[in-house]
């Protein structure tokens, strides 16, 4: 037993590092279900970093707004709670309906790509309707 203690390190240690150097796909090519994944993975990122940058500019033209509503009558003001309460809302619905999306696949090596790829398509459909936002607070 303690022979093959050796043999079995250098083999989870050989086999940890054949992964780590595993090239990363190109996603124009991509075509084995793992390599899909991965850039569905990549693609809702994405998405997701875009989306958090325009929420900070809607967080911000939100508080603009009830600056200037405040001054007017504090009965108005509240446009960045309305909206925190509308995200945390939408993140439940996102989470909900992409989880929902991925029993097309339960358990399959698909299921993945297709939690990943709704996320990212709802995403990019949430970032389009802060952006909206941020643009008719601008004008």
């Amino acid at each position: 037993m303690r022979a093959a203690a050796p043999a079995l390190g250098l083999l989870l240690c050989c086999t940890g590092s054949a992964v780590a150097q595993q090239p990363e796909p190109d996603c124009r090519k991509a075509v084995t279900q793992m390599d899909l994944n991965i850039c569905a993975d990549r693609d809702y990122r994405s998405a997701d970093e875009e989306l958090n940058r325009t929420y900070r500019l809607a967080v911000a033209a939100m508080q603009a707004a009830d600056k200037e509503l405040g001054g007017i009558d504090a009965a108005y003001v509240g446009a960045l709670a309305a909206l925190k309460k509308a995200q945390r809302a939408w993140i439940g619905y996102r989470d909900g309906q992409c989880e929902l999306a991925g029993f097309e696949a339960r358990g399959g090596s698909m299921e993945p790509m297709l939690v990943s790829g709704c996320l990212a398509e709802l995403t990019r459909k949430r970032t389009a309707e802060l952006k909206k936002l941020v643009d008719s607070q601008e004008n």
